[in-house]
């Protein structure tokens, strides 16, 4: 059996604390890696990237943003799709105010403002929590919805009230609009991804990750042995909606293209985010992860099945699929509330001690 600890002995803390301990997650993380950039842009179709790698992608940067925030902080959140849409109307107005930046900076800066966003919104977490900071960030949802539909200037006076972005170049190669080839976004969002996993992992084995669990697993024992209730939730909401900013810019600018608050930022996208939380695992990064693949993934494949293998007609076909992962939602949160990450952990732990008894 490889997947064992035996003979893979630690001489510091920092190989003891390392996020993969086991040889064999180590070689498949970085196998992982050369495949994603070494041999899926010469091999990733058109329809493969544009129906579910991409989307796949950007999603699970949300889900990590709004997991950093509910799995790790506890706090509730319900302003997902506004947050990214702040981040998709920032890119638009950086793009078109700074023509020459280069387009990695432009979503970098739009995760920036609804940053600064996120933390004027997170204010009332500092005095509600729970169900009735669900519904402060609820509020937030239909106020900055409202805002980017009826102020022509977040357009900039458009008749049509859309949102178009600008063709950009990376490297002499276009990755936004309509002559973007499918490698060169699906390598743009993997860089973004890989990278904000980094980040995210690190964070949450720190100090302020620290801080944020203390805060979820009992506040006011938390203030009292020293965290800031303050820097530890508002850090929380700046940094989850950094994270939903740039899922933002990079829906909009390289994969959409041309979006309108209303009907692509609405209150359904922040239930889809977090379902994707609940169902990947609160408190886990690898949970964005899985739960981005079960809501994104999970219903093509479903439809591909449906439609194209079975015959059925397309209408029926997307109601069925709507029943289907309705109730696989539910039987996993009845048979796992923690999560497939929790149930991907115990998997790995009795592979761990096979065959004796666990």
């Amino acid at each position: 059996m490889i997947y064992r600890e035996a003979g893979d002995f630690k001489s510091s803390y920092v190989e003891d604390s390392q996020t993969f301990p086991i040889k064999g997650d180590r070689w498949a993380y970085w196998l992982a890696l050369a495949l994603a950039f070494g041999a899926a842009p010469f091999f990733i179709t058109d329809y493969l990237a544009q129906a579910i790698v991409i989307p796949f992608l950007i999603y699970v940067i949300a889900a990590m943003g709004l997991n950093l925030l509910l799995g790790y902080c506890g706090q509730l959140s319900l302003g997902t799709g506004a947050f990214m849409a702040t981040g998709a109307y920032a890119a638009f107005k950086i793009m078109t105010a700074f023509p020459g930046l280069n387009i990695v900076f432009v979503i970098i800066l739009a995760g920036v403002v609804t940053a600064g966003v996120g933390v004027l919104f997170g204010l009332p977490s500092l005095r509600i929590k729970g169900f009735y900071l669900a519904v402060a960030t609820l509020a937030a949802q239909f106020f900055l919805i409202w805002l980017f539909t009826r102020v022509p200037w977040f357009f900039n006076y458009s008749a049509s009230g859309q949102i178009n972005a600008p063709t950009r170049t990376i490297l002499g190669v276009a990755v936004t609009g309509p002559t973007a080839p499918s490698w060169a976004v699906y390598l743009v969002c993997l860089v973004f991804v890989v990278g904000l996993a980094w980040l995210a992992r690190n964070l949450t084995r720190g100090t302020l990750g620290r801080s944020w669990m203390a805060i979820r697993d009992m506040d006011i024992a938390a203030e009292i042995i020293g965290v800031n209730p303050l820097k530890a939730k508002l850090t929380a909401f700046a940094i989850s909606s950094f994270y939903i900013g740039i899922a933002g810019a990079l829906l909009f600018t390289v994969y959409l293209g041309a979006v309108e608050a209303g009907e692509v930022f609405g209150i359904d996208k922040s239930f889809l985010v977090l379902f994707m939380v609940i169902v990947g695992g609160l408190g886990s990064v690898m949970g964005a992860f899985i739960g981005a693949a079960f809501l994104i993934v999970g219903p093509v494949l479903l439809k591909l099945l449906l439609v194209n293998s079975m015959g059925w007609p397309t209408d029926l076909a997307a109601h069925f699929e709507i029943m289907i992962i309705g109730a696989l939602i539910l039987i996993f949160l009845i048979a796992e509330p923690h999560g497939l990450t929790a149930l991907w952990r115990t998997v790995k732990e009795k592979l761990r001690l096979w065959p004796f008894p666990y």
